[in-house]
């Protein structure tokens, strides 16, 4: 199979050596994404375009790529075409005739033609030559060029002819890794996840900063969204995962500031903890999730106090966006299901919380804050390639696994719903439920305590992480299924 792709639009109108550079890096990327689906992929550069060639047949495999490829950032589109040397006007006819013939018959159908080189005929004259012959030897209604049911696609690069098969949508953006650094604040809620995806989908390599307030469930579920969204939009390029266990900070901010201040004084030393990890990696940039006036804390004059802290540039890519579209994007690129069951242990709850912070006021309440206790909370801090986190975090985790399910348990699949539907599992004899593992931890204290329930999900780490946390909570009737 021969893919084109047609690189995001803003590209084309770089300098030169600019427009190169991120070529290459795309055809980089693309080949680190690909690259364990088929080691042989080809993957050729060309000053607009991109020529991915793969051998492989397999639809589940081949499915998998076009997928895979759709959330690589700097790719505006892809054509699957079929390749061909440049005949006269028969042989490109008597080409289309074989792709598009059986499909044109009683339909009403346009011919669409772009040329890249020098030829002896222009676009327009394929186009009408290609359309009047097909309406009349394949038995279509008729040709429209604006209201059509069938389109009838090529392309001409100088001396090759491509018949396009169909066009698959990219995320467009820049490609990963072309430009700079920055570090997300993250939460694993719709905004912080949303502001990752918009980050990344501008080319900038983004590492994930989560502040543990006192909950493992909830540094859990937000190492499972932040792989998540690497997985499925970064993976050409390894970044890390930073947890910082902010409980004793919290403490102290509950116990020696103003009730009215709090919030902001949190947000505050997030970014003093968040700016001291980015110095450490060289990064010059921070990212938070906040919208404008969406809860107190983010006012116009609150976001000017809370920045004051930082000397670092802070990026809020959703600060003018509203909460319904930050949900709508959140669904679009998967991580919406997540944010809805992640436990909330990171609100610090004010009464009368200020939306109008003095400065003066802020030093004044900081003043009473123990510093050393941020410097504690930043030694004790963890940082682990993202690629990784899942597997470490599955390590010396003491559980129990079977290889064959017994008459009775249940076995519940925890894997992602595309994973769950694209490849069932299927036992004989024995019930499967499906069961997401970002919903695990809250809907497993429905399920009847009385029956045994074996968690399952491709590579057995996910599942142990689960069992272990459950195990943790007091349950004694779960355990790890892994297929022998």
């Amino acid at each position: 199979m021969k893919l084109i792709v047609k690189v995001f639009p803003e590209i084309t109108i770089k300098s030169r050596p600019v427009r190169k550079q991120f070529i290459r890096q795309l055809a980089k990327n693309l080949r680190a994404v690909l690259k364990d689906l088929d080691p042989a992929l080809d993957v050729q550069g060309e000053w607009d375009n991109l020529d991915v060639q793969t051998q492989l047949s397999d639809p589940a495999l081949l499915a998998e790529m076009i997928e895979r490829m759709r959330c690589v950032p700097g790719v505006a589109h892809f054509l699957e075409v079929h390749e061909y040397p440049l005949g006269d006007f028969d042989d490109v006819l008597d080409k289309c005739r074989q792709h598009f013939g059986s499909q044109l018959p009683g339909k009403i159908f346009a011919v669409r033609c772009k040329r890249a080189g020098k030829h002896s005929f222009t676009s327009v004259e394929v186009e009408a030559y290609v359309g009047s012959h097909l309406r009349r030897e394949c038995g279509a209604a008729g040709i429209d060029l604006k209201n059509y049911q069938v389109e009838v696609r090529m392309e001409i690069r100088y001396e090759r002819l491509y018949i396009i098969d169909r066009q698959h949508q990219g995320i467009g953006g820049y490609p990963l890794g072309s430009l700079d650094q920055s570090l997300v604040l993250m939460s694993g809620g719709f905004d912080s996840t949303v502001a990752a995806y918009q980050m990344m989908r501008r080319g900038l390599l983004t590492h994930f900063c989560f502040f543990n307030l006192g909950g493992r469930a909830h540094e859990l579920g937000v190492m499972e969204v932040a792989h998540f969204l690497w997985q499925k939009y970064g993976s050409s390029h390894r970044v890390l995962f930073i947890s910082v266990p902010f409980e004793e900070v919290l403490g102290e901010i509950l116990g020696k500031v103003d009730n009215s201040q709090m919030g902001v004084v949190l947000k505050r030393m997030m970014l003093r903890a968040a700016t001291r990890v980015a110095e450490s990696l060289e990064i010059d940039a921070l990212v938070t999730g906040e919208a404008l006036s969406q809860v107190s804390s983010q006012t116009l004059t609150n976001l000017k106090v809370i920045d004051s802290a930082t000397p670092m540039l802070v990026l809020r890519p959703l600060v003018a966006s509203h909460k319904q579209d930050i949900i709508d994007c959140a669904t679009q690129i998967g991580t919406a299901e997540f944010a809805r069951h992640m436990p909330e242990y990171c609100g610090v709850i004010s009464v009368n919380p200020t939306t109008r912070a003095k400065l003066g006021r802020i030093e004044f309440e900081e003043s009473h804050f123990d510093m050393s206790v941020l410097d504690r909370a930043l030694e004790r801090a963890t940082r682990t390639t993202i690629d990784r986190v899942i597997e470490q975090l599955g390590q010396n985790i003491q559980v129990e696994e079977v290889t064959e399910a017994l008459s009775g348990q249940i076995v519940i699949d925890i894997r992602h719903p595309d994973a769950a539907q694209d490849q069932p599992l299927q036992l004989s004899g024995v019930e499967v439920q499906t069961l997401p593992f970002y919903a695990l931890n809250q809907r497993f204290k429905q399920l009847d305590n009385n029956r045994q329930y074996l968690l399952y999900c491709d590579k057995g780490a996910m599942s142990r992480l689960h069992v272990h946390h459950l195990l943790s909570e007091g349950h004694t009737n779960v355990r790890v299924y892994r297929q022998s």
